[in-house]
This record gives structure tokens, C-alpha cells and sequence, in this order.
């Protein structure tokens, strides 16, 4: 039998322990969503090269964007595995499928069977293959990581503790966004042209290191912290909400007294127990507007075309005219870990909807802003004040509270399936915006015009709009709710 704590006060310092392991994967989540932005032209310069085949602006959209084919698998099983191997197997899994695609993807020439440094068909082919790989850890911990924090944490910091995972998903994309550019140093990236039909072509100028090596340490960067997550999450107990559903209530219970206090850890078993009349229901058990609003909130998050801007940032800024294009995007960094650090200290005062609405309110003015003044040279600071004053509103609203919804949205029956489907739908749409931002961005109706560039940041705000709407209407409050809470409240919403 499992040794139980009786200890009343319970430890905050052991749940802080667990959840700084678990949002670990929130990192991985946001360095391996954002390397791409730093490697994207040497990869391109690099395939440009390839002599069996001609590498079209398609292909390298395709590329670029390879990562979230994998995401959108691997957020679709994580129900699957979190249901039949537990939570904390899962992302290990997921640790796993992180450290091989970093490896991959640094040397996907590895055991030999491609010659090195020449590009080719079958080389592309392999590169995309890892890249899915590292998306179904990415896929699997998007869910998993606010799932487990959520069920192993107090209902009355729950949402602070969760929009920590957003804070490590941004502050893995800063890292990013560092390394790149250390890596990069006194080397600059390729300089690419369009030459029509789909097609680019490297101008004979471009540093030959970035080709041939610089995009290689910058995705094997990400081994470093693909092991160490691998490792710890080893160390941390099973969520104690899995526990019960498989039957290991005294295992259950030794983890919340450990959290909790052992009165209050008896409690809260009571009370999952109560809602668990089977493992599992059926998914629309609690009727569909449950499971739509988690869906639609995971759609919104990408719609809003954040993810375009994250992917795209040192060519948006190149594209601006900006002096150095990596500089700009560390900086975009540092300020999206400020607001999100907003989200992450207010999200227990103000609540999870006000939060949201404020947020979409400033991101549409910010890219209605951007559509207006993008590509004129005298209005360049406006424009990046904008984009920040955009990618800001995100990080204080949608970027982590979107996660926290995830994680306290569905009753407890229905939450591995219904989270699964939610997130699947937020990788397919942000596969959407990431691989049509540039097709769109490059519209022209006329030859030198900028319609692309507002019609796409245009777009966006109006989405913006559409999503606060949606928020007001129809999101329900789950501030200071314990996850059994959110049963009842379901089957009273069924009941109107």
C-alpha cells in the first residue's frame, strides 16, 4: 500500500516542483513551434540547391509548416494515450518524439544513408518526416501539459499555475529566437528573390555558411532541452485524477496530501469519485455546446493569426525595412513574456473572459493598424508599435488563457476526448494560417501594390472581432471552479 502523507498544510513547494517539470513541455512546445523562424531561409537556400528537382515557394510553405501536420496527429492521440496510459507516460512519449526530431532534423542524413550536405528529393522527404515527428510531441504535450497541471493543482491558483505553461511556451520561443541569433553571429541570412511562377532563386551574395550549417545548429539546439524533459518527467508522480479513474485511489490520495492536506486531499477524492460513475462518457453527454465552445476557443487562438507573425517575424520585419530582423524578433520576444506574465498574475483577480475580450479588443486595433501602414517607409514605426501592441494583446489573453479553458473546460468523463479534439482542431487551423500567410501576404492585385498586406492583417482584425463577440456570448466563467464544478454547470446549461 501506498505510504500516505497526513500532513495538514500540504507543500506548495512539491507542487511547485511538478508543475515547473511539467511546463518543461510548454518550452519544447514553444522552441520547436519557433525555430523554424530563424532556419527557414537556410533551409530554403539549402534545398534551392537540390539538382533532381526544382523547389518551389509551395514546397518550402510546406516545409516550414511540416511540423504542424505532426501536432495536429499528436494532439488527436493524446486523448487516446492519456486515457489508456496515463498523463504522465504520455509525455514521455512526447520527451522521446521531441529529442529524435531534434536530432533528425539537425542531421537527417543520420546512419548514412544520404550522402551529407547534398540536397536532394529523398533528403526533403526525410527532413519533413522528422519535422512531423517533433510535431506530435509538440501536438501531444499542447495538451497534456495543461491537462495534467490542471488536475493536479488547487482550483483557487489552478489558472495562475496553468498560464504558466502559455509563460513557458513563450519563453521557449524567446530562447529560440536567442539562440538563433548567437548561432547566427557575425553571419547573415541568405538573401532570397522571387523569380516568379512560384519560385525563388539564392543571389550569388549570400553567406555560405547559413546554408550549408547555420539551420542545422539551430534545430539540434533543441536536444538540450528535449533530455532534460525526457528525464525529469520521469520523476514526477501520475495525475492524481488518473489515478482515480484507474482505481488507485490510495495513490490518488498520497499525491494530494502531499499538495493538498490529507483532509482536504480526502475531499477532493470524494468529489472526483462523485463525478466518475464510469471512466469514460460519451462526448456529448453534457450536451454540444460544451464540447463547440472548447473548439471554437481553440480555433479562435490561431485564427487570429498570431502564429503567421511568431513563424514569420525576422521576415516581416526584413520585408519592413528593418535594420537587423533577428534583433527585431528577440525584442517581439521579451515583450510577449512581459504580457504574458500579465495573464499569469491576473488571470485569478479579473477572470478568464475579461481577459479574453480585452485582449481581442487590442489585437484588432493593433493589426488594423499594421493593414493601414504596412509598406510605407515613413510610417515603420508605426507599424511595428502595432504588430508588438498585436502580438501583446495575444500574450495577455488568448495565448494562455485559451490553455487554461482547456484545462477546466470539460467535466471530468469527457475531458481526455473533448481536450484531444479541441486541440486537434487549434493545429489544423494553425497548419491554415501558418502555410497561407505567405501566399496571401505576396497577393497583388496590381503590379507593386500592397494588397496582400492589408488584406491579410485586415483579415485578422476582423477575426479579432468576431472572437470577442463569441467570448461575450457564449464562453461561460470558470474562475475559482473546481474541475467538478464544471459538470454541473454543463448539465444546468442542457437543462435551459
Amino acid at each position: 500500500m501506498d505510504k500516505i502523507n497526513y500532513n495538514e498544510r500540504g507543500s506548495r513547494g512539491y507542487l511547485v516542483s511538478i508543475v515547473m517539470v511539467a511546463v518543461l513541455g510548454g518550452l519544447l512546445f514553444g522552441y520547436d513551434t519557433a525555430v523554424i523562424s530563424g532556419a527557414e531561409k537556410g533551409l530554403q537556400a539549402f534545398f534551392l540547391g537540390a539538382p533532381d528537382f526544382k523547389y518551389s515557394d509551395f514546397m518550402h510553405g510546406f516545409t516550414s509548416s511540416s511540423a504542424l501536420i505532426g501536432c495536429i496527429i499528436g494532439s488527436a492521440l493524446s486523448g487516446f494515450f492519456a486515457g489508456h496510459f496515463g498523463r504522465k507516460k504520455s509525455l514521455i512519449f512526447a520527451g522521446v518524439c521531441f529529442f529524435i526530431s531534434a536530432w533528425g532534423s539537425m542531421n537527417p542524413e543520420t546512419f548514412g544513408l544520404l550522402p551529407y550536405g547534398k540536397p536532394s528529393w529523398d533528403l526533403l522527404v526525410v527532413f519533413n518526416l522528422y519535422r512531423v515527428l517533433g510535431g506530435i510531441g509538440v501536438g501531444m504535450a499542447s495538451a497534456l501539459c495543461p491537462m495534467y497541471i490542471g488536475e493536479i493543482s488547487p482550483s483557487n491558483i489552478r489558472g495562475m499555475l496553468v498560464s504558466f505553461n502559455q509563460f513557458a511556451i513563450i519563453f521557449g520561443q524567446l530562447v529560440v529566437y536567442f539562440v538563433n541569433f548567437l548561432i547566427l553571429g557575425d553571419h547573415t541570412n541568405p538573401v532570397i528573390e522571387s523569380i516568379g511562377q512560384g519560385f525563388s532563386a539564392v543571389m550569388p551574395n549570400s553567406d555560405p555558411w547559413t546554408i550549408t550549417t547555420g539551420w542545422r545548429y539551430m534545430f539540434g539546439s533543441e536536444c538540450i532541452p528535449a533530455g532534460l524533459f525526457t528525464i525529469l518527467i520521469c520523476f514526477v508522480p501520475e495525475s492524481p485524477r488518473y489515478l482515480v479513474m484507474s482505481g488507485q485511489d490510495n495513490k490518488a490520495l498520497s499525491v494530494l496530501s502531499r499538495i493538498n492536506g490529507f483532509s482536504k486531499a480526502e475531499e477532493i477524492i470524494k468529489e472526483i469519485k462523485s463525478t466518475l460513475t464510469t471512466k469514460t462518457e460519451k462526448l456529448f453527454t453534457y450536451g454540444f455546446m460544451c464540447v463547440f465552445v472548447g473548439i471554437m476557443l481553440s480555433v479562435f487562438q490561431q485564427a487570429v493569426g498570431i502564429n503567421a507573425v511568431l513563424y514569420y517575424a525576422p521576415r516581416i520585419f526584413n520585408d519592413m525595412g528593418m535594420g537587423n530582423p533577428m534583433m527585431q524578433t528577440v525584442m517581439m520576444g521579451v515583450i510577449n513574456i512581459s504580457f504574458t506574465l500579465v495573464a499569469v498574475f491576473t488571470v485569478e483577480k479579473i477572470g478568464r473572459k475579461p481577459l479574453l475580450i480585452w485582449g481581442s479588443v487590442g489585437m484588432a486595433i493593433g493589426a488594423f493598424i499594421v493593414a493601414a501602414t504596412f509598406g510605407n517607409q515613413s510610417l515603420n514605426m508605426v507599424t511595428m508599435v502595432a504588430l508588438m501592441v498585436y502580438s501583446a494583446s495575444f500574450m495577455f489573453s488568448w495565448g494562455p488563457i485559451c490553455w487554461v479553458y482547456m484545462a477546466e473546460l470539460f467535466p471530468n468523463t469527457i475531458r481526455g476526448t473533448a481536450t484531444a479534439i479541441a486541440v486537434a482542431f487549434q493545429w489544423i487551423f494553425n497548419f491554415i494560417v501558418s502555410s497561407s500567410f505567405v501566399p496571401m501576404f505576396n497577393m497583388h492585385l496590381a503590379k507593386g501594390d500592397d494588397f496582400g498586406h492589408w488584406f491579410t492583417y485586415g483579415l485578422y482584425g476582423v477575426i479579432c472581432v468576431v472572437a470577442a463577440v463569441f467570448v461575450w456570448k457564449l464562453v461561460p466563467e470558470t474562475k475559482g471552479k473546481t474541475l467538478e464544478d464544471m459538470t454541473a454547470l454543463w448539465k444546468a446549461r442542457m437543462k435551459k
